[in-house]
């Protein structure tokens, strides 16, 4: 299992890489649960980061408009960005999403066939009326996309395991994994559910609140003893074979 830290700027950035994250995630909580960031940090960070530390960015909690969304996965990508994170916010059923989701991969795969596009959904999705996580892994690979993360949009309200249930999770990420995708789990997670996190088999553990000074993900910044010790319970799930490259 990895891990992927959110982070505003350069500075998050690099405190995120010398705490032992393997995926910085550009975001701009500002604008949304997956805010996007703007191109010129992203290109800063990606600038800043070392080879081992890989760099993914967030495109917005996007609307049905696939040439808005295709424009800002190319943006992304041009910007240097290694992972393109699509949140899938506005689309309400599977024949929406699928072309969503054509016409970024195609926008991103285009340019660069090695940038990866992950599909992200909400595990509040019936409270925001947004498409189904589960199906998600069957409309990624339809689209071209190589994961799907599951995360949570109304983050005042609780965390993934209060939108969704192990066994659902567990659903997630067995799909995702029977279509050769990776699988990642984020929403307001801590420290005290990794182990389950890591259980359920994700490739991909997504977190930003657990690792920011005084658990405060707007106002302060990230703290990499935080990460540092985060890696160190993710190290502690599995004794027998962590394998931190798996994905």
């Amino acid at each position: 299992m990895r891990l992927l830290v959110s982070v505003i700027d350069v500075a998050e950035a690099l405190q995120a890489a010398e705490g032992g994250a393997h995926i910085v995630d550009a975001k701009n909580p500002r604008e949304g649960s997956l805010g996007a960031n703007f191109p010129r940090v992203i290109k800063q960070i990606r600038m800043a980061m070392p080879e081992r530390v890989e760099v993914s960015a967030t495109i917005g909690d996007l609307p049905n408009l696939p040439g808005t969304a295709s424009l800002a996965a190319l943006g992304a990508a041009l910007s240097g960005a290694q992972y393109v994170k699509a949140g899938l916010f506005g689309v309400r059923t599977v024949p929406e999403t699928l072309n969503l989701m054509k016409e970024i991969c195609k926008a991103v795969k285009d340019y660069d066939a090695n940038v990866k596009v992950i599909a992200a959904g909400y595990a509040d999705y019936k409270e925001i009326r947004s498409v189904n996580p589960l199906d998600l892994p069957a409309v990624a690979y339809g689209a071209g996309a190589d994961g799907v993360m599951v995360d949570i949009k109304l983050k005042d309200r609780g965390g993934l395991f209060d939108s969704m249930s192990d066994e659902e999770l567990k659903e997630f990420v067995d799909r995702a994994h029977e279509h050769r995708l990776i699988a990642a789990l984020a929403g307001s997670l801590h420290h005290q559910v990794v182990g389950k996190v890591h259980q359920l088999g994700a490739d991909v553990i997504g977190v930003r609140k657990a690792v920011c000074v005084q658990d405060d993900r707007s106002k302060a910044g990230i703290s990499k003893t935080a990460v540092s010790s985060l890696i160190d319970s993710m190290k502690t799930c599995d004794a027998d074979g962590y394998d931190i490259t798996r994905v």
